[in-house]
């Protein structure tokens, strides 16, 4: 077939869409330490940001409505003695927010009611934690809440631990050794397993609970830091890295098999700074923002692969970035996901992706249920060895103003804890199919078929693929003319075939009738020998005529392929007038021009957009 073919995808067209700087978050003093954290997190009420503090350490939280220019004293959540490195939302309580600092301790925080950074005091009360978690001996970089089981938190910590906190009653429950120091974590949907990279350049899978590494195997082999995030509710991790060469690279995992990434390695630049990987469960699809550049890829995962879709460019470079979660993103403009960057350590942007579509409806088909505030299992349950995914909610209920419905989770869990323990699982898989593969024999040493039974099966063969060609050629019209495969007078000379023989074949059995039950084997497989010439035309037609029909089925696929190739191009066509109509627009407004001109502009871009549809 001429031309390329275009894969079909719902998201093959999203782009992402900047803010305008009086809509940003500005006036920050963002954090300059040189640890690698993503700096923020956000969730739909606040975004939390490391802020530069004298006198200890601070972190700043955002109202996520009060954008603008922020007072030059707003309230900090101080405690720390020493910089604050992570912080983390807890996905069930939009409220409560962990820290981990320089100082060796994990504080938990309440953020106010009603709190606001617009306060007339002149200078504003901080808040102070309302618990403080201890036990690491050196400085804590990464702090993770789990996202199924509530007030479960795990801490990564220079001391080569990862801790498992029961939040409620204070206490580390559990106790991950590593070899190096934790460079990131992720935890698996239903909360049972967590992957993490290593400065020894290792991938581990932990069943958390058994407090020992299900997997552990080789990573990037480079030298600088790697990344992890589970996949949602797949038994796939995604990883970023470096090869020895300082390669960027993308790797693939099977949680239950990850002795070697899923087609090797896949080479993404050989930009310097470490690779941020975000994965969205609703739509399939990884981001990947690098630290130090302002570029975001996305690819949608599919058939165990990462197909590439676009990128986001902007020449402000990012050092942290901090992806919203799908309960607050902005249903009514197609935003499938919506994401906080810093830049130039003074302001944080969001920005927007979106799928273009001009429809006024609820987008089922890209906002599937997504994760409530309701928790799957509570600390307690959770540690005495209960795992349960968080139930879904319905966004087409937040769409049109109501509360938040829940809706029964189609989501299957795969039983991964006997899987990701080792690989023979996999192979204990194999035998089952042995017996229906068995099965049929046993059927077929019941009774041979006479030798009219076979005549009779012969012949409706033949009729039935004669009909077939009859059709094939009736439903040809529209294509081009291809050329009969047989004759039809073939099934004549197959039944001309078969009388003259039919006497012998039945006179064949004439001498066992005396005989007994066992001699009936022997005469059924002599009277098969003369059978077999009358049966060799009928292979020989079906053959040709199946041919002839895959002749046909590969011309049908040819032709829908050349018309998928066509709407896909204008569809491009047409997602590019829209992204010029929208630039035009925001250009025209900037610059001041007439409302004559800006109408008369639009009225042609519109248009040229209804040319292109038709």
């Amino acid at each position: 077939m001429a031309g390329r073919f275009v894969r079909a995808s719902k998201y093959r067209h999203v782009f992402g869409r900047g803010t305008k700087k009086e809509q940003c978050y500005d006036n920050l003093r963002i954090s300059k330490n040189a640890w690698d954290t993503n700096l923020i997190k956000a969730n739909p009420e606040y975004i939390s940001v490391n802020w530069e503090a004298s006198g200890g350490g601070a972190f700043a939280v955002i109202p996520i409505n009060e954008k603008g220019r922020l007072p030059e004293q707003i309230p900090l959540f101080r405690g720390h003695t020493a910089a604050v490195l992570d912080t983390d939302w807890s996905p069930f309580n939009d409220s409560l927010i962990a820290s981990a600092s320089d100082d060796g301790k994990v504080f938990i925080w309440k953020v106010p009611e009603g709190f606001t950074l617009h306060t007339d005091a002149e200078e504003p009360a901080d808040v102070a934690p309302v618990a403080r978690l201890s036990g690491h001996m050196r400085k804590v970089g990464h702090v993770l809440f789990n996202p199924a089981a509530e007030n479960v938190l795990a801490s990564a910590s220079g001391d080569y631990t990862v801790k498992i906190w029961d939040v409620e009653g204070g206490v580390a429950k559990l106790n991950l050794k590593h070899n190096d120091i934790v460079q990131s974590l992720s935890w698996s949907a239903d909360g049972a397993f967590l992957v993490t990279t290593s400065r020894d350049k290792k991938l581990r899978i932990w069943d958390v609970r058994q407090e020992k590494p299900a997997q552990e195997v080789p990573g990037h082999p480079g030298a600088k830091n790697s990344r992890a995030v589970w996949m949602g509710e797949h038994d796939r991790i995604a990883t970023t890295g470096f090869s020895r060469m300082s390669d960027r690279q993308l790797g693939l995992w099977d949680a239950r098999a990850p002795q070697e990434p899923i087609g090797g390695f896949q080479i993404l630049d050989s930009i310097s700074g470490v690779c941020m990987p975000f994965w969205d469960d609703g739509t399939q699809c990884l981001y990947l923002a690098g630290k130090g550049d302002g570029n975001i890829r996305y690819y949608e995962y599919e058939h165990d692969k990462f197909e590439y879709l676009s990128e986001y460019k902007s020449s402000d470079p990012q050092r942290g970035i901090a992806f919203l979660p799908k309960r607050g993103i902005n249903l009514h403009e197609n935003e499938v996901l919506r994401c906080f960057k810093t830049v130039n350590d003074s302001y944080i942007e969001p920005i927007s992706f979106i799928v273009p579509r001009r429809s006024e409806m609820f987008q089922s088909d890209i906002y599937p249920p997504t994760t409530g505030l309701k928790p799957g299992t509570t600390a307690s349950e959770w540690f005495g060895g209960k795992t349960a995914l968080p139930p879904k909610i319905s966004l087409e209920s937040i769409y049109e103003g109501g509360a938040p419905e829940e809706v029964p989770s189609d989501y299957k869990p795969p039983t991964t804890s006997a899987p990701i323990q080792s690989a023979p699982p996999t192979q204990a898989e194999a035998p089952k199919p042995a017996p229906a593969a068995t099965a049929p024999p046993v059927k077929a040493q019941g009774p041979s078929p006479s030798v009219n039974d076979n005549k009779a099966s012969l012949a409706s063969q033949a009729s039935k693929f004669a009909d077939e060609e009859e059709s094939s050629d009736d439903d040809a019209s529209s294509f081009e003319n291809i050329p009969k495969p047989v004759e039809r007078p073939s099934v004549a000379a197959v039944k001309a075939e078969e009388k003259p023989r039919s006497p012998t074949a039945v006179k064949s059995p004439e001498p066992a009738k005396p005989a007994a039950t066992p001699s009936a084997v022997p005469s059924v497989a002599v009277s098969a020998e003369p059978a077999a010439p009358a049966s060799q035309p009928a292979p020989t037609t079906a053959a040709s005529v199946t041919g002839g029909i895959k002749e046909f089925l590969h011309d049908i696929r040819s032709t829908l392929e050349q018309q998928n190739k066509v709407l896909a191009d204008q569809s491009d066509q047409i997602a590019l007038l829209m992204r010029k109509v929208t630039t035009l627009e925001s250009k025209l407004e900037s610059s001041g021009s007439s409302s004559r001109e800006k109408d008369e502009r639009i009225r042609q871009l519109e248009l040229e957009l209804e040319e292109a549809r038709s």
